[in-house]
C-alpha cells in the first residue's frame, strides 16, 4: 500500500531537493520505520488517514525500543518532510507531523581547542616520513578553511585556486561553496604536492584526489580520524577529539576574533544560521567584554 507512496519521496527529494544519497537514504528509513509499526499493530492505513495520535503512539513505540531522543527527532524531521512532499503532490489535505512535539534535546558543545593546542598537535608530526608532510598539509587545511572531514578527504586538485588563496568544497547535499586558505595551509599543500605526492603510483581514475594513502587511492574518513587522535594523544591533551574538533575550534576562534556570523555560516557551509550558532559557543567573559565595548548604554551616564 505504502511502496508507490514511498518510491514517490524518494523521486522528490534527489530530484526536486536534490539531496545527498546519505539524505535520502536517512528520509526514506524514516518512513519506512513508521510502515514498520504500522505493520506491527496491524493498521496499516494509508498516509492520508493518519493522525497526530497515530504519530504519537509511533514514537512511544520506538522509545520503547531504545531510540535516543536526538534518533527520535531525527525521524520526526523525515516524517515532516515526507508530510511536506504528500501536501504539495497532493496526496494528503493535512499534515499531522504539525503539532508533533520533538524530545527535548540537550546540545552539547563539542571540546574546542586553542590555537597554541592546535599548534601542539600539528607539531607532533613526524615530517620525516613522507605520510607526515601530507598529514600536515591536512591539519593545516582542516584548521584553516574549517573543512568537515567528508570535504576533506574528497577534496580535488582541480578545485585548488591556491594562485588567488581560494579553494572549491563539495559540502553536504552537494553544494558547492568557496572558502578562502591562509597561506600556512597553502605552503603545506604545495610541499606535499611538490616533494611528496609526485612521487607515488597512484591509482587509475584516482588522480584529482589531492589527499592519498601509500597505494594512491584516497584517504578514509576512519584515518583521518585515527591521525588526528594518535596525534592529541602524543601532545599530551586530554580532550575528546576527532577532525570536527578542528571545524569547531576555527569557527569559535573566528567569531570570538570579531568575525561576523553569517560570514562563518558561509565558510562552514551551513544552510541554517542557527547551526552556525550552535557551533561558535562563546564564554560569559568573552560576551560581558563584547558588550562592555560596543554597547552605547552598558555603562551608567553621568549625570
Amino acid at each position: 500500500m505504502w511502496e508507490p507512496y514511498k518510491k514517490g519521496f524518494k523521486a522528490y527529494l534527489q530530484l526536486e531537493r536534490s539531496l545527498s544519497e546519505n539524505s535520502v537514504d536517512a528520509y526514506f528509513h524514516d518512513v519506512e520505520m513508521l510502515t514498520q509499526f504500522l505493520q506491527a499493530v496491524n493498521d496499516l492505513k494509508n498516509p492520508e488517514a493518519i493522525e497526530l495520535k497515530d504519530l504519537q503512539q509511533f514514537l512511544k513505540w520506538i522509545t520503547e525500543l531504545g531510540m535516543s531522543a536526538g534518533s527520535q527527532a531525527r525521524i520526526i524531521s523525515g516524517l515532516r518532510q515526507f508530510y511536506k512532499y504528500c501536501l504539495t503532490e497532493q496526496i494528503t489535505i493535512k499534515d499531522p507531523t504539525a503539532l508533533l512535539d520533538a524530545p527535548k534535546l540537550k546540545r552539547s558543545l563539542p571540546d574546542t581547542l586553542s590555537y597554541e593546542e592546535i599548534e601542539s598537535i600539528i607539531n607532533q608530526i613526524d615530517l620525516s616520513k613522507p605520510e607526515g608532510g601530507r598529514n600536515k598539509a591536512i591539519l593545516e587545511t582542516m584548521y584553516s578553511c574549517g573543512l568537515r572531514v567528508s570535504e576533506v578527504v574528497n577534496l580535488k586538485i582541480s578545485n585548488l585556486y591556491l594562485d588567488v588563496g581560494f579553494i572549491r568544497v563539495i559540502g553536504k547535499g552537494d553544494k558547492e561553496r568557496l572558502v578562502p586558505i591562509g597561506s600556512s595551509a597553502i605552503k603545506y599543500i604545495n610541499i606535499y604536492r611538490d616533494d611528496i605526492r609526485r612521487h607515488m603510483n597512484i591509482k587509475p581514475g584516482k588522480e584529482d584526489f589531492l589527499f592519498l594513502n601509500r597505494n594512491g587511492n584516497p584517504l578514509t574518513r576512519v584515518m583521518i580520524f585515527l591521525i588526528i587522535k594518535q596525534l592529541a594523544f602524543e601532545a599530551g591533551i586530554k580532550k575528546t577529539i576527532s577532525p570536527h574538533t578542528f571545524r569547531h575550534s576555527f569557527a569559535t576562534h573566528l567569531v570570538e576574533g570579531g568575525a561576523d556570523l553569517r560570514a562563518v555560516q558561509e565558510m562552514l557551509g551551513h544552510e541554517s544560521i542557527t547551526t552556525t550558532e550552535i557551533y561558535t559557543h562563546l564564554d560569559r567573559e568573552y560576551l560581558r567584554s563584547t558588550l562592555e565595548k560596543y554597547h552605547p548604554g552598558f555603562w551608567e551616564k553621568s549625570s
